[in-house]
Formats: C-alpha cells, structure tokens, sequence
C-alpha cells in the first residue's frame, strides 16, 4: 500500500495547511506573551517553508541555493523538486526536543544491533548530542521526541510474566505523558500532535490501543506499518526494518552486475507467520528459479545468494514489515514485496512501483510466472533505480542528509509541516 498524502495536502493548498480539528478549538496562549510569540513565529516559519516547496514544485526548481552534494531527480522520486526543497526547509527548521524524564533502561536507550535496532539507533542518535535536528532549548523546537524503548520495556518488565496483556506497556507510556504533559505546556498546546515515538517492536501500535482519544494526533513511528490494523499513513510514520550485527550498521553490499545475477528470485527465513507458510507450500526448495529456504545450509552464503539475485523476495513475517526490504536494497536486487496492507517506507517521496514488485499474498502461487513476465528492459530499469535509491536506506551514525535517519525525520516533518498549532 502506497500513501502520499502529506506532500498532496502541502502542493494542493492555496494558503496553509488546515488546522486540524481539536476538542477545544486552536491553541491560544494567553498567560505567557513570550511563548505565545515563540510559537507564533515557529508556525511563520513553517508557512514559508509550505510556500517554498509549492513554489520549487510549481517551477521545478529549488528556491534554495544550498546544496548537500545531492540532488533528487527521476521517476523514482514522486515530485523531485518539492522533496529537494523540503529536504533543505526540514534541515535549516525542524528542530526536536526529546524529553529528558525518564531513567534507562525503559526510557533513552534501545537496541543497537538485531531485528529491532533502528529502534535503539535513533534513540542513541538523539541521546548522543550529535543529531542535527536536536533543539537548543524547547522553545525552539518543532516537535517533541518521547524516548521510550518499547523493547526495553518488553525485555525489562515482561520478563517475569507469563501473559501477553499489553496493559502494563501501556500504563508505562501513559504515564510518561501524564508527566511531561503536567511539566510542560508542549503536549497540552497541541493535543500531541507535535509529539512521536519511534519504535520497531511488534507490539509498537497497541500503545495507543487502550486510550484512543488521548493518541488521536500523536505521530507514531512504527516498523509494524500495517494499515488494515489502526496504522494512518497521514499521520502515522512507516519505519523501515533493519537487521544489524553486533557493532555494525547497515551497508551496502557489493554490487554484482546483472551479468552475473543468474537466480531470478531468492528468499531465506524461518517460517513465521502465515504469509510465509503460504510461500513455503508453493516454494520452498521446489524450483531452481525461485530459491526459497527456510534455513540455508553451511555451504551456502545469504549475501552471496542476494547477491546472485535477480529479484529478492520480501515477504512479512508475524507482521507486515521485514528486514529483507532494506537488505534487497542495500544488494542492488530488485525487491518483491509480499505483504498485504503494508504501508512502505518514505512512500510520500518515493514511488515503489518504480523500484519494486508487488504481488499480493493471493498470487503467491503464481510469483515465478509474475517474474518472468518482466522484461529484461524493465527489470534494468528497476535495478537502477534501486541503485539510486540505495543512499536513503544506510544508516549512518551520525546521520548524513538523504540517508535511512534524515528520510525518517523527513518524513515526521512532512506530518508536522500539516499540522498548525495557532
């Protein structure tokens, strides 16, 4: 599922974006002159900053003369000018407060390295004093960061318990907002709307599911990206998956030309979730052209098969997203996305119908003739486009523009870009 809404509602408006609809009509502070003038010119700056990307978009040029030694451009890129321009708006204006409250382990630090590491890296990249969108002083910020490990929080406080109940996660984030919430004007001003979490953890979403009205407008940033189950891709943030080894980031592995890409498609995993069991049944160890194992054996290397490969299959596991997307990227291989109701990463930038293939879950069975009904022609198309894709999926510490961090908190600019707060 693709969602481009956000640059849609910043091109298609004449003036400003609309002020969205809170129970107790538009923030206005009337007890503090200084702070109301703060936010005031907070808010001017987003309003020319919505002017300038109409304006790029409009003359498909970027009103700005900085630079960063890259410039968008393609098919790939759904408006090429507007994401330039808003790229440069979102370095020289977003600017994030995380919240200080809090002690570790549950709250400012996650996990660095395995399936849920994205998680923990920017959590780190915050904590490290080092990210460029960090504000000097909450005033000056935009938006707000609640530093809550969801993983952490799994790890530290469900481990003497046998149950799955997700209330105790719950009760634990709820209660870090009632605190800041009671401390700070910020969370009351705007109903949440300026604040995010960023998590990859399965149970991520159902923070949220016990006190809807309380969430309404909170941007959650979420790996489990699934819109048949309460993800909003207008307000919500699609958060790629990553695998990191100990002590590593995710690179880019070394290119293999077409040439040498004899396999047409390759998957490797363990059977999780239905999808998966579904793609077994037809697939697994069954056909020459379409590798598909559960667990490799010795003599065989995963990124060397990757490598090998033509088209790389990204099926979801127990949920929606999987580390296999990022990993197909990172190889030059096409990647194939098997997931119903997944909302893809950066997709109100990126247009993955010209980097990717979709074959719903129901055609699983037909994947090896879907793939060779490609041409040779389109799939080198696709290839280099992957190939120009791949910088906005590394991950760099500390962050670069356009890489995996700057086109996360792009995206939670675009959402806060939408939202007006006097």
């Amino acid at each position: 599922m693709i969602s481009h809404g956000n640059f849609s509602q910043i091109l298609s408006s004449p003036t400003s974006s609309p002020t969205m609809d809170f129970p107790n009509g538009s923030f206005v502070i009337t007890s503090d002159v200084q702070k109301k003038s703060k936010i005031e010119i907070l808010e001017e700056g987003l309003a020319r900053a919505r002017a300038a990307i109409r304006a790029a978009s409009r003359f498909r040029r970027s009103t700005s003369n900085r630079t960063d030694g890259y410039v968008p451009r393609g098919s790939v890129y759904r408006n090429p000018y507007a994401f330039h321009q808003s790229h440069v708006e979102m370095q020289k204006r977003f600017r994030v407060w995380p919240y200080r409250e809090g002690d570790s382990p549950l709250f400012h630090k996650g996990p660095m390295n395995s399936i849920y590491a994205i998680e923990g890296q920017f959590i780190d990249e915050f904590e490290s004093g080092i990210s460029p969108f960090l504000a000097r002083h909450p005033d000056d910020a935009l938006a707000f960061f609640l530093p809550v490990s969801v993983v952490n929080i799994i790890e530290y406080v469900y481990k003497p318990y046998k149950d799955y109940s997700r209330q105790r996660l719950q009760n634990i984030v709820e209660d870090y907002i009632d605190v800041v919430s009671t401390r700070y004007p910020y969370w009351n001003r705007s109903n949440g709307a300026d604040h995010f979490l960023i998590s990859c953890h399965d149970w991520a979403p159902d923070v949220s599911a016990a006190n809807l009205k309380l969430f309404k407008h909170f941007i959650r940033v979420l790996c489990n990206a699934n819109s048949s189950e309460g993800f909003q891709p207008a307000r919500d943030v699609s958060l790629p998956e990553m695998f990191l080894k100990h002590g590593m980031l995710g690179e880019l592995q070394q290119d293999q030309p077409p040439s040498k890409r004899s396999i047409l498609a390759f998957f490797a995993g363990g059977e999780h979730g239905n999808v998966r069991k579904i793609l077994f049944k037809y697939w697994l160890q069954k056909d020459n052209d379409i590798r598909v194992y559960q667990y490799l054996p010795k003599t065989l290397n995963y990124n060397e098969l990757m490598g090998q490969s033509k088209f790389c299959l990204c099926p979801s596991g127990y949920e929606v997203a999987s580390p296999r997307v990022v990993e197909s990227i990172l190889a030059g291989c096409v990647p194939v996305i098997i997931s119903d109701h997944y909302v893809l990463p950066f997709s109100d930038v990126l247009d993955w119908s010209k980097f990717s293939v979709y074959i719903p879950v129901a055609k699983i069975p037909k994947i090896k003739r879907i793939l060779q009904g490609i041409s040779d022609e389109e799939y080198l198309r696709k290839r280099r486009r992957v190939l120009q894709v791949q910088k906005h999926f590394v991950l760099n510490r500390p962050s670069k523009p356009y890489d995996i961090m700057h086109m996360v908190m792009h995206s939670v600019w675009l959402r806060r870009l939408n939202r007006r707060l006097s």
